[in-house]
């Protein structure tokens, strides 16, 4: 009906025109005392015969512009298929069509490449810091110092943002290297803990862990990544108190602190792109990368993450780690 409305509102012009020559000629027949039926016949006869022209015509739209729509929901590479131009108009409106798709394309080659460029780099910066973040690691270790545990302790976090490039240059790039078997739920947590262990020490923070027995199908090494970010995130913002990790049932692993807590308006939006919050705007260093990072990451896996929090009391971010198994099954 749309459409209809549309070319009626474009031929309007032209039928407007055949009805004022159709007057003219009335006219002039009736002022020369001629009889005007001799303009009414041949008049109806024509407004007849337009009328026809006219409904093949649409019909003929309607067919080219149900071919676009068609294409339109297409691949770039339809825009060749593009219905022949029937006039100068047409032709010049397809060939601007491809001239833009053309554009389009060296746009998006490009970016392409200007986008693997950038992972190339940081994905060699980030294997190479890695060779001076081992040497200095091997000399800390010969040292038992305040200072020494405290430049162990920074240099882990190092450790912690490199991989969190990778991580991320992993999926923007869409490159997974997933391994999908069961996994012993406790030796990914116990791995994660023992590279905390110093911070939990240093810092005198409880850290009350039950073990939960279970085996859970994921990807082990992506996993690990999501559950040192929860507890990262747990350890800086806890001054002092505990963090406890436990398994809830049917499956889900509750990483709970005693911290600072997250305000009610930030908490729907921690997992967003950037997203520091009021937390992050005091701690000028938060990125807003990590949390963002693990529900990407657990979307992968299909696994959920969630969290409850409250001002003041703490935090508790909840991995479902049930749902791939159960979609297997």
């Amino acid at each position: 009906m749309e459409l209809l409305k549309i070319y009626i509102r474009e031929h309007l012009k032209v039928t407007m025109v055949f009805l004022l020559f159709s007057v003219m000629l009335a006219v002039s027949f009736r002022l020369y005392r001629l009889p005007v039926a001799a303009v009414a016949y041949p008049a109806a006869l024509c407004s007849a015969a337009g009328f026809a022209v006219l409904i093949l015509d649409y019909i003929k739209a309607l067919k080219k512009h149900r071919e676009m729509c068609r294409i339109a929901g297409m691949s770039r590479e339809a825009a060749e298929m593009l219905p022949p131009a029937e006039s100068i108009a047409e032709d010049d409106m397809r060939q601007l069509v491809l001239n833009l798709d053309e554009e389009l394309r060296k746009a998006e080659t490009a970016a392409n490449k200007t986008f693997s460029d950038t992972v190339d780099y940081y994905t060699m910066w980030a294997h190479q810091i890695k060779t001076p973040i081992a040497s200095m690691k091997l000399r800390l270790q010969n040292e038992d110092s305040d200072i020494s545990r405290k430049l162990s302790l920074d240099l882990f976090r190092i450790e912690q943002y490199v991989e969190m490039v990778m991580m991320f240059l992993k999926l923007e790039e869409r490159s997974r290297d997933y391994v999908f078997k069961k996994y012993d739920l406790d030796s990914i947590i116990r791995d994660a803990l023992r590279k905390f262990s110093g911070e939990f020490i240093m810092r005198k923070l409880n850290l009350e862990y039950e073990p939960s027995e279970v085996k859970v199908l994921t990807d082990e090494k992506w996993l690990s990544f999501v559950i040192e970010q929860v507890i990262s995130n747990a350890l800086k913002y806890t001054p002092e108190g505990s963090i406890s990790i436990k398994l809830k049932e049917p499956c889900t692993l509750c990483i709970e602190d005693t911290g600072i807590g997250i305000a009610a308006e930030d908490l729907p939006r921690i997992f967003e792109k950037g997203y520091t919050g009021l937390n992050g705007r005091a701690d000028k260093q938060a990125s807003g990368i990590g949390l963002y990072l693990c529900r990407r990451i657990c979307d992968e896996l299909g696994h959920s993450i969630s969290a409850v929090s409250e001002p003041g009391k703490g935090t508790c971010v909840m991995l479902g780690l049930d749902r791939r198994e159960m979609e297997h099954e």
